[in-house]
């Protein structure tokens, strides 16, 4: 099965363009269900063998979200292999997903996004790189795996543009306000090592995903905010407060960089103080 492991993986990279954290992701469940088949011939593998490990899963306690994600990790590959002819019929497409309940994204009040942003002190390289950071994250709405791959280039500054490449290597145009443009035209300013990555860590090479993460999390304690906000959750607050001033659902859709409007459907919820100013504002015996 592994050769045919391969084979999938290698089509996810060069026809699908899927980035490599979710190619590893990928290569981690059907390994896992390779073991469980042990020396099971991919073409004899049938509804019964994947029920059998459906029921290995659960015996292993798994959350339901991860019992779907590695069930969708499967019709992916088996539909893969009966398109191309390696086996004549897909045992997964008759495999029921796991009812989920929808989670709401985390997101912060306007007023809370306020004290996050102020939160760096703009004194040294670092305060301004930290500051021009946050400010782009939830000027953009862009995820931190885009943020991080930003190059100088990549900044408009003129047109208030951001060239962004997302899941799948699309690239898209995404605007950006004054304020993320003034935050990083300062950090440049203050920046002592020309370098093609826009943000720099303090060896002068482009900030990885993890290091993102450990500057928000310094904020979040400097302003006593949730132990739950991570640099995603600037992203849910873009989307949140868009679409509570207004903004067009397809708008935002786009500004994400959603595939699907379903997925931007699930920011459509609104703050409770939002409700109580209409119901407030609206109702004669309010």
């Amino acid at each position: 099965m592994e050769r045919y492991i391969d084979k999938f993986l290698s089509y996810l990279e060069i026809e699908k363009n899927y980035s490599p954290h979710t190619r590893l992701n990928y290569g981690l469940d059907l390994r896992e269900f390779s073991v469980f088949a042990k020396d099971t011939p991919v073409e004899k593998v049938d509804y019964l063998v994947l029920r059998r490990y459906l029921a290995s899963m659960r015996e292993k306690q798994y959350k339901p979200r991860t019992l779907a994600r590695k069930l969708s990790s499967l019709r992916s590959f088996f539909k893969f292999l009966q398109r191309e002819g390696y086996v004549k019929n897909n045992p997964s497409s008759l495999m029921m997903t796991p009812k989920l309940d929808k989670k709401l994204p985390q997101f912060l009040t306007e007023a809370e996004v306020t004290k996050f942003l102020e939160a760096p002190l703009a004194d040294d390289e670092a305060g301004f790189r930290d500051r021009a950071i946050l400010e782009t994250l939830y000027s953009t709405g862009i995820r931190v795996s885009e943020l991080v791959g930003l190059n100088e280039d990549s900044v408009d500054f003129i047109s208030n543009i951001v060239k962004v490449l997302g899941k799948g290597k699309k690239e898209r145009l995404v605007p950006i306000g004054d304020r993320a443009l003034r935050a990083i035209r300062e950090y440049l300013d203050k920046r002592k090592k020309p370098e093609r990555a826009l943000f720099l860590n303090k060896n002068g090479t482009r900030l990885s995903d993890r290091s993102i993460r450990n500057i928000t999390n310094k904020y979040i304690r400097q302003t006593a905010l949730r132990e739950s906000v991570s640099p995603h959750t600037l992203r849910h607050s873009f989307a949140t407060h868009l679409l509570n001033r207004g903004a067009d659902l397809r708008a935002v859709q786009e500004l994400l960089g959603h595939v699907n409007l379903s997925t931007t459907q699930i920011y459509t919820h609104m703050t409770t103080e939002k409700l109580k100013s209409v119901y407030e504002s609206a109702h004669p015996r309010a």
